[in-house]
């Protein structure tokens, strides 16, 4: 059975960019007949914005989207990835770090702290080892990826030097306890997942699917996010909305004069292969 998931952080209303991804995400696993999951990445409370979860949902239901079972948040999880760092830990693949970022040249870090913390009178961060390998998958859209972590990234932080836990092994956690086996996202997030199949592999966790679909980009060239004020969807015009989503997909238009209509012949026309393999601005 197909499980796919959007996870949206609630620190603000969606946007174009929000919808790209979630739409995708929807179609594909709709498209399999399988489930499609919300969870809310709320890890970083100084940033989630009071009552933008609901915000969130109310916006997904305008558009016609249906999710199965409940919502789950990452805030009320951390006893998951605490064992789940505990196991790390155990395996000696995990270690305390006393390293500000400032200490991290290029942002690749240097294993510093592998042998012992270097300061124990400073806050310590949790990091992961890694080793001098490559890690490769298949990309459904963008085809054979391949990362040697200890020279692009160097071992990783799992728990901040704040007391709250990365969203590398937060993911990694409720992806396995969700039964997710596709991740649908932005392709901001392609970096990002050598790092969680290492963190699959050292937990002993199945290995999802991964489609990375092209980042929405405003004018400049950004990618569209509340810190480059991106504008949120307007829940009075959700057809509108959802026809421009799908034609930054390269999907064909749609028939249907009500989101649930268009949603219903986007499934049934639904084809990955069509994508845009290319960062692209955001359509008229």
């Amino acid at each position: 059975m197909y499980r796919g998931r959007f996870a949206p952080s609630p620190t603000g209303p969606l946007h174009f960019g929000s919808l790209v991804a979630a739409l995708a995400g929807y179609l594909d696993a709709r498209a399999a007949g399988g489930e499609w999951l919300v969870r809310m990445e709320d890890l970083d409370a100084p940033r989630t914005v009071p009552g933008a979860d609901a915000g969130i949902l109310r916006t997904l239901e305008r558009f016609g989207f249906e999710w199965n079972g409940p919502v789950i948040y990452q805030s009320r999880r951390s006893e998951a990835y605490r064992t789940a760092l505990g196991r790390l830990t155990q395996a000696s693949v995990a270690y305390p770090c006393s390293c500000s970022r400032r200490e991290t040249p290029g942002g690749v870090y240097p294993g510093t702290c592998r042998g012992g913390v270097r300061d124990p009178g400073k806050p310590q961060a949790w990091r992961v080892r890694v080793k001098d390998v490559a890690v490769t998958f298949e990309d459904r859209l963008l085809g054979p990826q391949r990362q040697n972590l200890a020279r692009d990234a160097g071992d990783f932080v799992v728990l901040r030097a704040d007391g709250l836990f990365a969203y590398q092994l937060a993911v990694v956690v409720d992806d396995a306890v969700q039964g997710i086996d596709n991740v649908v996202r932005g392709a901001d997030l392609l970096d990002s997942t050598p790092r969680q199949i290492w963190l699959q592999e050292l937990l002993g966790l199945s290995r999802p699917r991964y489609l990375h679909v092209p980042v929405v980009t405003n004018e400049a060239g950004e990618k569209l996010s509340k810190q480059t004020f991106a504008p949120p969807l307007n829940p009075d015009e959700p057809t509108t909305e959802l026809r421009r989503a799908l034609r930054f997909l390269g999907q064909p238009e749609p028939t249907g004069a009500t989101a649930p209509e268009i949603m219903r012949a986007a499934i049934a026309n639904w084809n990955p292969a069509a994508i845009p393999r290319l960062m692209g601005a955001c359509p008229a």
